[in-house]
C-alpha cells in the first residue's frame, strides 16, 4: 500500500510541475504541499472503507425472514423488492463513461489542454473524496439493499454481505462527482460560453440515469440515490471552487489525524 501512496505522490508532483509555468492563464491554483496530502488521505480513507465493506457480516436466515417492506422508510417503500440484473449491467455504461468526460474535454478544449496536469490533480482529488465518502458509509452503515426484500430471489443472494450496503449509492455518487466536476471546470474556463446551460443539464442527466438504473436493479433506495447525487455533485463543484484563484469563500479542506482517528476537515475563515 505504501508503494501506491508513493506513486500517487510522485504522480501529483509531476502533474503539478507540468503546469508550473502556465498557471497564470488558469483560473485554478494547485499546490503539491496541499493537494498531495489530500489525495493520499482520500485514497487511504477509501481503502479503509473498502476494508470495512469486506468485513461486513452476512444476514442470518432469521434476520432475512424478519424483513418487512412495512419497516422501510415511507419514501423508499415503493422500491423494496426491486430486482433487475439487466438494469444493474446497464448502469455501468454511463457510470464508466462519466469518468472519461473530464479528461477527454480537457484534451479537446485548447484552453484546458495546457493545464491538463492541473485539472488531473483536481479530478483525482475529487474522485478520491467521493470514493472515501461512500465506501466509509457503506462499510459503517448496515442497510439492506431493496433486493433483500424480494422473496423470489435465492436466499444466498438476500443474505450476502454485499446486499447489506445500500447506504448510500456509490455509483451515483461517483458519476455525479465526475460529471459535475467536468461541468464546473468547463464553466470556469469558459465563463461566457452559451453552452453552459447544456453542459450543466448533461452533468445532472447522466448521474440521474445511473440512479434510475440502480433503483430498478434493486441495489439502492431512492434516498440512497438522492444523497449520493448530492454528495457527488457537491464534491465535483466544491473541490475546483476551492482551487480557484478568485475563491473568496473562506473555506479550506485539509487532512486531519489524531491518535484514534484520521480523515479530512473543513475550515472556514471569517473575514474582518
Amino acid at each position: 500500500m505504501r508503494n501506491k501512496y508513493f506513486s500517487l505522490l510522485l504522480l501529483t508532483f509531476i502533474l503539478v510541475a507540468q503546469n508550473a509555468f502556465s498557471q497564470s492563464e488558469s483560473p485554478y491554483q494547485t499546490s503539491f504541499k496541499k493537494d498531495a496530502p489530500l489525495i493520499v488521505a482520500g485514497v487511504g480513507l477509501s481503502y479503509l472503507g473498502v476494508t470495512l465493506i469486506k468485513n461486513k457480516k452476512e444476514l442470518t436466515l432469521a434476520e432475512v425472514a424478519a424483513k418487512s417492506k412495512d419497516d422501510v422508510f415511507f419514501m423508499d417503500r415503493f422500491s423494496a423488492g426491486n430486482f433487475s440484473d439487466q438494469a444493474d449491467k446497464d448502469s455501468y455504461i454511463p457510470f464508466y463513461g462519466s469518468f472519461a468526460v473530464a479528461p477527454i474535454v480537457a484534451l479537446i478544449a485548447k484552453n484546458q489542454r495546457s493545464h491538463y496536469g492541473q485539472i488531473s490533480v483536481m479530478f483525482i482529488e475529487t474522485m478520491s473524496a467521493a470514493a472515501a465518502s461512500f465506501t466509509l458509509a457503506a462499510g459503517l452503515v448496515q442497510r439492506s439493499r431493496p433486493l433483500v426484500y424480494n422473496t423470489s430471489l435465492p436466499i444466498a443472494d438476500r443474505t450476502d454481505k454485499d446486499a447489506q450496503r445500500s447506504f448510500f449509492a456509490g455509483h451515483t455518487t461517483a458519476t455525479a462527482a465526475a460529471t459535475f466536476f467536468a461541468a464546473k471546470v468547463f464553466s470556469d474556463f469558459n465563463p461566457d460560453s452559451k453552452l453552459k446551460p447544456y453542459v450543466w443539464a448533461a452533468a445532472a442527466a447522466v448521474p440521474t440515469v445511473v440512479a434510475y438504473q440502480r433503483l430498478r436493479a434493486g441495489k439502492h433506495f431512492l434516498s440512497d440515490n438522492i444523497l449520493g447525487f448530492a454528495i457527488g455533485a457537491g464534491a465535483g463543484i466544491l473541490i475546483p471552487q476551492l482551487h480557484k484563484k478568485t475563491n473568496q469563500t473562506g473555506l479550506s479542506v485539509n487532512p486531519v489525524m489524531g491518535l484514534n482517528y484520521q480523515g479530512m476537515g473543513m475550515t472556514y475563515k471569517f473575514s474582518k
